[in-house]
């Protein structure tokens, strides 16, 4: 899959200085100038790294930010700003951005940032514990090299046991991890941690609490 760069910025000028810059990297974008055109794209995708000014014509890059951290943490977030202040950096870094670039800045040090949230965005998306491997992009999974052939609520259940590995999990705190409600029907979970026990994943039985990656 080729990463995606969303540009929410208003200026034409520094807009396709940015462009030419991300294209010369061979990286996929599209750019917004206001926040409702941005906000309505992420209804059908979501991009990797997002670049957002501040001042916009109809609201804020910072209200943006949050957005996109409450419902689309995964998201990567560059803000592009005038605002040059310390307070300002700070104020941004700690609403969720991932990293502030000051206007005016060179594309070759901002393409630069970008492939760095890339690359790491990379590294995060690849979970590992023993023979499990998961790609939390595709939501795959892989056993000693081999495809795992699982459904969504069986990946998010191996992937909930893999980022507890050695905890004793309750089956209450799994139903509502992964099903989203404490007293569920049990009978569900254990259906499900059988199949993965079918599949080759070891996961031991704690009687009276619950299972163990």
């Amino acid at each position: 899959m080729k990463d995606k760069i969303f540009i929410l910025e208003d200026d034409t000028s520094i807009c396709g200085l940015i462009r030419v810059a991300l294209e010369m990297n061979g990286l996929s974008f599209k750019a917004f100038s206001t926040v409702a055109d941005f906000k309505a794209a992420l209804s059908e995708e979501r991009p990797d790294v997002a670049l957002l000014d501040i001042m916009l014509p109809d609201g804020s890059g910072l209200d943006v930010l949050q957005f996109l951290k409450k419902r689309y943490p995964e998201v990567a977030c560059i803000m592009l700003s005038a605002l040059t202040k310390e307070e300002d950096k700070v104020n941004g870094l700690n609403l969720g951005a991932d990293d502030y670039v000051s206007k005016p800045f060179s594309v070759l040090e901002l393409t630069a940032r970008v492939n760095a949230q890339l690359r790491r965005k990379q590294r995060q998306s690849i979970i590992a514990s023993g023979d499990i491997t998961l790609n939390t992009d595709t939501m795959t999974a892989e056993l000693r090299g081999e495809a795992l052939p699982l459904n969504k609520k069986e990946y998010v259940l191996l992937k909930y046991f893999v980022e507890n590995a050695g905890k004793v999990l309750t089956r209450e705190k799994l139903l509502t991890a992964v099903w989203g409600y404490e007293d569920g029907e049990t009978r569900t979970l254990d259906n499900h941690v059988a199949r993965l026990r079918k599949l080759g994943v070891k996961i031991e039985t704690v009687f009276g609490v619950g299972y163990k990656f």
